[in-house]
């Protein structure tokens, strides 16, 4: 098991009288994934509740603001603990036996565009050995595939268009595999979380985006950016690509400030916990 703690916060200048935001940047509850202490302060003070999507869990905030400065601070610690499974007892689930709820995952999505890609996945890893391999498999490909780029992408960039541009950020690199695993028949799904570990050359802390894939029953996750250390990426939002869970959605006249966020591993608190290592076994937190 180990203890996260991050903070998020999120700067607006409201133009008009009133503005509206929908947030989901808490810490999601599930049951390997516990919140432990949090605290949320908005100015000027407004009243707010996050409310819990049933099925994915993901936590929202609904706020109105006025017209002027708004400013959102939300902290977490979190309790990660880890299932941690060997790859060869990763097996494919037969269509026939997926769980209603994950054959959603299956399906072309706004950013995640599978039925485009199934000729060139056949034609790239049709030859690959199935179940968690192959799974491994895609994710080094579009590691080695996309060169990260800052900045070289926009709300508007899908999963062919980074398959044709080779370059992108996280959120690229997550929609792509998410598509290329859809049109193999593999469950896919994108996460946010944030990028702990990652290398401080590429910049300050930020969000972070990671793919969950669907073998052997369970939800495991994958980072094909590369970028972060896998036990220490804590879930925030689960949905099928960007679209389903952006960390603000802003309705109206506002101007934002560029996010400031810090996550960190707590250090050994008790028996059973330790800090984020990298494994070659699978991982699932859901």
């Amino acid at each position: 098991m180990v203890r996260m703690r991050y903070s998020v916060g999120l700067r607006y200048e409201v133009h008009d009288s009133t503005a509206d935001f929908i947030f989901n940047f808490h810490a999601a509850q599930t049951a390997r994934q516990v919140v432990v202490a949090e605290s949320l302060q908005l100015t000027p003070a407004l009243m707010a509740e996050p409310h819990t999507e049933p099925g994915l869990l993901n936590r929202r905030l609904r706020v109105r603001a006025p017209r002027g400065h708004f400013s959102v601070t939300y902290t977490a610690t979190v309790d990660v603990d880890h299932v941690l499974t060997p790859a060869e007892q990763l097996f494919e689930v037969p269509i026939a036996e997926l769980p209603l709820d994950v054959v959603t995952f299956l399906a072309p999505s706004r950013y995640c565009e599978s039925d485009r890609l199934m000729e060139f996945a056949l034609r790239e890893f049709g030859g690959c050995e199935r179940g968690y391999r192959l799974v491994i498999t895609i994710r080094d490909w579009v590691c080695r595939y996309v060169r990260c780029v800052s900045q070289s992408t926009n709300e508007r960039t899908s999963a062919v268009d980074t398959l044709v541009e080779r370059k992108g950020v996280c959120r690229d690199y997550a929609h792509l595999m998410i598509a290329l695993c859809r049109a193999l028949s593999i469950p896919a799904r994108f996460c946010s979380s944030l990028d702990y570990g990652a290398d401080p050359g590429m910049g300050p802390a930020d969000f972070h985006a990671f793919v969950e894939v669907f073998v052997g029953q369970h939800w495991y996750l994958v980072d094909p950016s590369n970028a972060a250390v896998p036990m220490g990426l804590l879930r925030i939002g689960t949905g099928r690509d960007a679209a389903d869970i952006p960390i603000a959605m802003v309705f109206g006249n506002v101007t934002p400030s560029r996010p400031l966020v810090q996550i960190e591993a707590v250090a050994s608190i008790a028996p059973g916990f330790s800090m984020p290592v990298d494994t070659a076994q699978g991982i699932s937190t859901w």
